[in-house]
């Protein structure tokens, strides 16, 4: 053989580019023939509307190591990519486009506003994909799809159709949350709430018969013009007798009932509660109960409508609040305001307060669906890791409200829905209609609002597949394996692409669902924008390189954890690759004139059992990790063999068959080690597979591509359990022989001169005779001599205790005792005084009231490792004593 030259420095910019492409073109990537179940996962479409972020980085780095290690493990392999449209958020982009032109939506028209989001999709679309791939996603990107892609569009429409048909979809009149920026209703999911400061105003209701009046609290006094009741509990005792009484409402000239109602909270306010039906949904389901009148008071852009006295029409609704509240004083109807915070509801998307608000929208009744969906995980079918994000799924299924799934959008599904403009019949179609299946009329118009982005998303795992056609893709992934995603969309998306896949296939769409954490700042913060702590995946790649961002996400994905990192975390997965690297290089660069042999044929000595024992061991933990989800163990699994076991103890054991002269000796060893270091490739390929793939096509003893080849497995004959004691009580002596020289601050140039005294049964006392040189060379010893009849004197010596042996260590050779203690005295002294001014400045008032909170961190810091420094010194100062 001869020598194979890996550059001398680890830059994964020279191979990883290169090796995806060599994937990509060969189709490495696409479903091959293998055992079944299949194994396929869908990628968790992210929207056209932007680049990845670490949660995208963290979430697809995570399903690339499942993809990788089924296919390897030889099952046919399906990872599916895709995009989602996005509906409000890539409405909103292009919105904000054209108001830079000074343009409106309403002045392209509906089909140019759609041609220019196609264009903003495109390009999104293209920016997210390239990122996937320079992150190293294996994905099938022939079977890609994106949510309004033809055979989606086909799927939405029949899913639309056929709940219509069910009898689950129906519109009707019900108050929405409403965002008047975005122009659109939002389902209850899309919320979200902040605390706002605001006022708690008390204003007086008259009695009609003039006799004097009530008193009402309130936070939005604007929306009184929708009054239609003002509501007291039925057990309040002040105001049993006012039931029915008629009053004045102030700024108009309308009169409203007293009522009585249980959901009014006594100790609240004046415990009385005015009723805005079309603007409340706890006064809609009392105006419901009732059978109250519902007076809308907006416009659909938020302004006060034709419902409102005049003076107040078109102003938005903070506007009007303060010119209500000072008119209301100006007549004497307000008694007084008080600052009140409560919780307020935000559009998710571009953070404007929601209004509710009275529309007729579509709903898909949920109640049947979301029970189908509990009993098929109270059975099992579906099974959350971790389990304790069952319970958000449960929550939410047993308080389900009915899904209000139109938009006032342009960029969507469009709803399949058309009325006859001539007899007003409504047509709910598969297909686009021609004329009116009635009355034959072409007069037909199609209903403008679109479909919630959601209500596609939630076919996903199958209409990707090729429904509602009995496809071939679908016969043979369906249903899917597992589902990798976020927390933040158990209730937005895995729950309803259960509910969909029971109610349209009769069976649950996948069965593990692994939650991930939240990636994080070292502070434990969300990554932001505003906070400007976020981290761009490709500035990770371009720094360290895709293989070391997948290996430290992976180490760090520890389940039912968020994950703390910054730039400086991704050193951890580039300190390994460079580790793999320079292990590669250098075996590799020691093939010259050996010839290599059958390792089926080599004979195996004690540590090669052990270091194949070990191996063994890592792929036993790697199998149980991917199956449990257990990302950080599979890739500590990897680490520690390959660092630990295979670098730091057998390769460097291994050099003295590297370096023999005997040529069967190295050929034997060379066998060895490449074999190992062929193995080691297979196992980390899912989590390091840029670097793994490199070096494995750079082997002499393989003839495929590492991503074709087939993982390690679990080897009866690779069980070495005797073999790997033996190495492990060699471990624990060396070990015990590094710590020490540690402890007593022996400079690793000094050679420490160590004997071992055996138990009469102790085991391992002939393997630590035949090893010792190899020991010695461990320890840093000059010599390491196994005495087993106790006959070498060792008096003087520091002994070291082990299980079976006691080691004794000639200190007084190594260093000079009192120079050491003179030393150590000398530096505790130090550190004493230097404890002592850091004290004097905690301990100082003054400088706790005037010093910066960082200052003051900066002398606890100090403090802390004073503390330590005297500590460790004094521990050290006592073991030097003893040998006086």
């Amino acid at each position: 053989m001869k020598a194979v030259e890996l550059p001398k420095a680890y830059d994964p910019k020279q191979f990883e580019d290169r090796i995806y492409q060599q994937w990509l073109e060969e189709g490495k990537f696409k479903p091959a023939e293998g055992k079944e179940p299949p194994f396929t996962i869908v990628m968790p479409p992210p929207n056209v509307t932007g680049i990845l972020h670490m949660g995208h980085a963290l979430n697809n780095s995570l399903q690339d190591i499942l993809t990788r290690y089924y296919r390897m493990s030889g099952r046919t392999t399906l990872w599916l990519p895709g995009t989602d449209h996005a509906g409000i958020a890539t409405q909103h982009v292009v919105e904000r486009q054209l108001a830079q032109e000074g343009l409106r939506r309403q002045d392209l028209g509906r089909d140019k506003f759609l041609e220019r989001t196609w264009q903003v999709k495109d390009k999104h679309h293209d920016i997210i994909t390239d990122q996937l791939k320079k992150i190293g996603c294996s994905c099938d990107w022939e079977h890609e799809r994106f949510t309004m892609d033809e055979g989606l569009s086909q799927a939405v429409r029949e899913s639309f159709v056929t709940l219509y048909e069910r009898g689950l979809i129906y519109k009707g009149e019900y108050l929405v949350n409403y965002c008047p920026k975005c122009g659109t209703a939002l389902a209850d999911d899309e919320v979200e709430y902040q605390e706002l400061g605001g006022f708690l105003y008390d204003v007086r209701y008259p009695y009609s018969d003039g006799s004097g009046y009530i008193t009402v609290a309130t936070t939005r006094p604007e929306t009184m013009f929708g009054d239609v009741a003002v509501a007291v509990h039925p057990d309040d005792e002040r105001y049993t007798h006012l039931i029915g009484t008629l009053i004045d409402l102030p700024l108009t000239d309308k009169k409203i009932p007293i009522i009585a109602d249980s959901f009014v909270e006594m100790g609240f306010g004046t415990g009385m509660v005015k009723i805005t039906p079309a603007h409340d949904p706890n006064d809609w389901q009392c105006g419901m109960r009732h059978g109250l009148e519902k007076v809308n008071v907006l416009n659909p852009d938020g302004t006060l409508n034709e419902n409102c006295p005049e003076k107040y029409r078109g102003m938005s609704a903070v506007d009007a609040r303060s010119l209500v509240v000072a008119d209301l004083k100006e007549q004497g109807f307000l008694v007084k305001e008080v600052v009140h915070n409560h919780d307020v509801g935000h559009c998710y998307r571009c953070h404007t307060v929601i209004e509710p608000y009275l529309s007729n929208q579509w709903f898909v009744k949920m109640e049947g669906m979301a029970k189908k969906a509990l009993q098929a995980w109270k059975d099992e079918k579906v099974v959350f890791y971790p389990k304790r994000w069952e319970n958000t799924y449960t929550h939410w299924l047993e308080n389900i409200h009915d899904w209000c799934i139109s938009r006032q959008l342009w960029w969507g599904h469009r709803i399949p829905v058309w009325e006859c403009q001539d007899c007003h019949e409504i047509i709910v179609s598969r297909d686009d209609p021609s004329s009116c299946p009635k009355c034959g009329s072409k007069n037909l118009i199609q209903e403008s609002d679109v479909l919630d982005t959601w209500f596609s998303s939630w076919l996903w795992p199958f209409s990707t597949l090729g429904w509602p056609e009995k496809s071939a893709d679908l016969k043979q992934f369906f249903p899917t394996s597992t589902l990798v995603t976020g927390y933040d969309i158990i209730f937005f998306w895995v729950s309803r692409m259960i509910m969909a896949s029971l109610e349209f296939l009769g069976e649950v769409p996948f069965k593990d669902i692994y939650i991930t954490g939240l990636v994080r700042d070292k502070q434990g913060r969300k990554m932001s924008k505003s906070l400007g702590n976020g981290i761009d995946p490709l500035d990770v790649v371009s720094l360290y390189g895709a293989d070391a961002m997948k290996f430290t996400l992976a180490y760090m994905a520890t389940q039912g954890q968020d994950i703390l990192i910054d730039m400086e975390t991704f050193k951890l997965g580039s300190r390994f690759a460079n580790k793999v690297w320079n292990a590669a290089r250098f075996l590799l660069m020691n093939l010259e004139g050996v010839e290599l042999g059958d390792i089926a044929k080599v004979e195996l000595n004690t540590l090669d059992k052990w270091i194949y024992n070990q191996l063994n061991e890592a792929v036993a933990k790697i199998k149980v990790a991917m199956e449990n989800y257990k990302f950080n163990d599979g890739a500590q699994a990897v680490y520690d063999f390959f660092w630990n076991d295979f670098c730091d103890w057998y390769v460097e054991s291994a050099k003295r068959g590297l370096y023999s002269e005997n040529p069967a000796d190295k050929q034997r060893q060379v066998t060895i080690l490449l074999d190992l270091l062929a193995e080691s490739m297979r196992l980390m390929h899912p989590f390091a597979s840029f670097i793994s793939e490199e070096i494995y096509q750079k082997l002499p003893n393989v003839d495929d591509q590492l991503i074709e080849s087939k993982y390690p497995i679990f080897q009866k004959e690779r069980e070495h359990t005797d073999e790997a004691a033996l190495v492990q009580r060699m471990q624990e002596a060396v070990t015990a022989l590094r710590a020490m020289r540690s402890e007593l601050g022996i400079p690793v140039e000094r050679k420490i001169r160590v004997v071992v005294k055996c138990d009469k049964n102790f085991f391992a006392s002939e393997f630590f005779a035949e090893q010792k040189a190899l020991m010695a060379t461990f320890a840093g010893a000059s010599s390491i001599e196994v005495d087993s009849s106790d006959t070498i004197d060792v008096a003087g010596a520091f002994p070291v205790a082990g299980t079976g042996y006691e080691m004794y260590v000639f200190v007084r050779e190594a260093i000079d005792v009192e120079k050491e203690i003179a030393r150590l005295e000398s530096d505790l002294d130090k550190h004493d005084k230097n404890l002592s001014k850091v004290m004097a400045k905690l301990s100082n008032e003054k400088f706790l009231q005037n010093a910066k909170e960082e200052a003051i961190e900066k002398e606890k810091g100090k403090k802390a490792e004073f503390e330590e420094k005297i500590e460790k010194g004094k521990k050290h100062l006592a073991l030097l004593k003893s040998f006086l």
